[in-house]
């Protein structure tokens, strides 16, 4: 199938669509990750064992710290979730799209007997010769 306008249009338009589905579910990480920068001080304060002559457990921070971050992570989950689904659905989309186009609009470094001929041919003539003489490839 020949790569028309419209369809070169239409994946344009879904690169673009996975593009924002891809940023906005990097805002998400990053707004995460802002919360839990926020929260660290907090974490680290609760040291009623030092009080006592005992350090602190190193993996109680730990322990906070993760238990903070899966509830945090948990409110945005249905909206990770969607993205995810949606970048998904969209990159198969694309593929199928790049799939029917792609016989005609393919590059010579993507068709292997082309790159082929691309690196023993010097010129048009070169190659002739070649197929004239059958040379071992």
């Amino acid at each position: 199938m020949k790569a028309s306008p419209e369809r070169l249009a239409q994946l344009s338009r879904m690169e673009e669509a996975r593009r924002q589905a891809q940023r906005q579910l990097d805002m998400i990480d990053r707004q995460i990750i802002r919360r839990m920068t926020t929260l660290i001080p907090q974490l680290g304060r609760k040291r009623s064992g030092y009080r006592r002559g005992m350090p602190a457990d190193p993996s109680a921070f730990l322990e906070r710290y993760r238990s903070n971050l899966a509830a945090i992570t948990a409110e945005r989950q249905p909206e990770i979730d969607a993205l995810s689904r949606k970048l998904a659905r969209l990159d198969a989309a694309i593929e199928t799209l790049r799939a029917r186009c792609a016989p005609e609009s393919r590059h010579a470094r993507d068709d292997p007997e082309r790159a082929h001929r691309k690196d023993q041919c010097r010129s048009p003539a070169d190659c002739r010769a070649r197929k004239r003489y059958g040379a071992a490839a």
